[in-house]
């Protein structure tokens, strides 16, 4: 079935929006994007049900950047944030930006939050104080503890991993207990799904905003003893088995609640896989590098949606778009205001309805660091600009749990049309030299509007983080 409206079909004027981010995960990690060393069948329904992205971005390759652009849909340098916030980062999101459940929150809406935030570790800039009614999980990535690869104390105190305070786990503001093992890690999956699905049951006679973001397939992986060993394909099959089991929890607990009918879910993640660590990594799914590099393994995840009624199932959409894109999609669903400041994505629900003239999003930036436009995206095109990025192709990945070496390397200036070459094996800027000129000047807006440290550029329109004190 293919819609050629613009025209909501919505089954009510507030629906219900569940957004899971999972952390890590690959293009290739899912049946549906070719995987195929482990199944997925409850992910498998929601991509038969709903609709897969095949071009699908996030705003940067790494933890907080790619976390704050989907919650305020806003390029993350935009709004001052960059990189993996530590537990001793000085800044955090902005309270003065406002997020998807602050902004679903003035029409109404019930807003949960259960697993990895990495926007501000401590009051008040933790969930509750960006719109969230509850929350539970870690406020930053599940390796930020003074643990070693192989589970046991890190040996040495005096180095940063070693300095890592004991990893807490947040119920609203206050910590609930500490995660201190693989064995505590081991049940966070299962923890994050019971508290979703209690929070599904507890908010049905309401229109709720639920974001789950699992720390999961982040390393260190971990699973729980239902999973361990069920695959007999290895610990991140496991863990894949685990992820699709709680993705199948939420799917059951909406349909139980009548409620499957008339919410929105979103999977996608957050960046592509970190491929260092071999097997307890996933896959880019053939594309170039991986997580912390603006190659297409890294900032190309997958993103599955399921609307009944509104999104046509078993459609495909090949067009661009990204996370910054969610914020003004859900809000103009919900009927929500949009922020008061600037953002920068766009509302994509001409895509999800499969319209066939719908090109909402034309070009992308791909920042990277804390402000270098290494990348841009416009129409089946990625110019890709002189810099020092991340490698996986030097030297073999870890194994179990311990990593291999990511050296950098430095990257000229290239050319890839991305229907033909996806992964960005060949330069072809010599023999299109209006194209790269073309791009250049696309860039050179973003670089006047947000900056560009690669060309010692400011950026006029470019907003703090919050200043810890």
């Amino acid at each position: 079935m293919i819609l050629t409206s613009f025209k909501t079909v919505t089954n009510s004027d507030k629906p219900n929006v569940i957004v899971i981010l999972m952390d890590d995960m690959g293009y290739g990690d899912l049946e549906s994007y070719g995987g195929t060393d482990w199944h997925t069948p409850n992910i498998n329904r929601l991509a038969a049900e709903g609709m897969r992205f095949t071009r699908f971005y996030t705003a940067q390759a790494v933890c907080s950047a790619s976390r704050a652009s989907l919650l305020t849909g806003c390029y993350p340098n935009r709004v001052g944030i960059h990189g993996a916030l530590s537990p001793e980062s000085p800044i955090a999101l902005s309270p003065d930006e406002e997020t998807i459940a602050e902004l679903l929150k003035k029409k109404g809406y019930r807003t949960g939050m259960v697993g990895k935030w990495h926007l501000g570790c401590k009051q008040p800039y933790l969930p509750l104080q960006q719109g969230f009614d509850e929350y539970l999980g870690l406020p930053y990535s599940n390796d930020m503890w003074p643990v070693h690869y192989d589970g046991k104390p890190y040996p040495d105190t005096t180095t940063y991993r070693g300095k890592y305070p004991p990893l807490p786990l947040i119920r609203d503001n206050t910590t609930q207990q500490y995660i201190r093992t693989l064995q505590d890690q081991a049940q966070l999956t299962t923890k994050y799904t019971e508290r979703a699905c209690r929070f599904i049951r507890e908010n049905k006679k309401q229109p709720f905003f639920l974001y789950v973001a699992h720390n999961m397939p982040h390393v260190p992986i971990a699973v729980s003893g239902k999973f361990a060993g069920k695959s007999g394909k290895g610990l991140f099959a496991d863990l894949m088995m685990e992820i699709d089991w709680s993705i199948g929890e939420i799917m059951n607990t909406l349909k139980k609640e009548g409620l499957d009918k008339n919410t929105l879910v979103v999977f996608t993640s957050d960046n592509g896989p970190w491929l260092s660590y071999g097997n307890h990594a996933g896959s880019s799914g053939g594309l170039r590098e991986g997580k912390g590099t603006s190659w297409e393994g890294g900032i190309r995840i997958p993103c599955i949606m399921r609307w009944p009624g509104n999104i046509p199932a078993g459609t495909i959409c090949n067009k661009l778009a990204a996370t910054i894109d969610l914020l003004p999609t859900i809000t103009a669903i919900c009927k929500a205001p949009l922020p008061a400041k600037k953002i920068d994505g766009v509302d994509i629900y001409g895509l999800m309805i499969n319209d066939t003239q719908a090109n909402p999003r034309d070009e992308l930036a791909v920042y990277y660091e804390v402000n270098s436009l290494q990348a841009i995206h416009k129409g089946p095109w990625k110019l890709v600009f002189p810099h020092r990025s991340r490698t996986y192709k030097q030297n073999l990945p870890g194994y179990d749990g311990f990593p291999g070496a990511q050296p950098m390397t430095n990257v000229g200036l290239s050319l890839y049309d991305m229907r033909h070459d996806p992964g960005e094996t060949l330069d072809v800027k010599e023999q299109f030299p209006d194209v790269v000129k073309t791009l250049q000047a696309a860039a050179d807006k973003y670089r006047a509007e947000l900056g560009d440290d690669l060309t010692s550029q400011k950026g006029a329109a470019r907003r703090p983080a919050a200043q810890l004190k």
